[in-house]
């Protein structure tokens, strides 16, 4: 199982970013995928999930209306859509799969997080 991010970078306050999470090496609809961040100095955090055969979402609450999740079943990829972006969204952006059993709510939450596949990260900066 392998995942690799990319879209970040340095982006000015109420600008946009688009992140991608390319997956190999598994049945991508087998699959619950989670888009996390860490700022420097704070905890690891869930920004959105998606369970890719079924389509079922969940955001946190700091980024429900301006993020918005995407899969691309054929090109094996999550997306995460960032719109009016602020300075505390800045962080290293994660992707992670888990088994789609474990729905986005509760993967957001972290539940089966630690023994799932994680990518190399990307990082998000916005200045103010």
């Amino acid at each position: 199982v392998q995942l690799a991010e990319s879209g970040g970078g340095l982006v000015q306050a109420g600008g946009s970013l688009r992140l991608s999470c390319a997956a190999s090496g598994f049945t991508f609809d087998d699959y619950t995928i989670g888009w996390f961040r860490q700022a420097p100095g704070k905890e690891r955090e869930g920004v959105s999930c998606i369970t890719v055969s079924d389509g079922t979402i969940h955001y946190a609450d700091s980024v429900k209306g301006r993020f918005t999740i995407s899969s691309d079943n054929a090109k094996n990829t999550v997306y995460l859509q960032m719109n009016s972006l602020k300075p505390e969204d800045a962080a290293v952006y994660y992707c992670a799969a888990g088994p789609k059993f474990i729905t986005p709510y509760f993967y957001w939450s972290g539940y089966g997080t630690q023994g799932s596949s994680w990518g190399q990260g990307t990082q998000v900066t916005v200045s103010s």
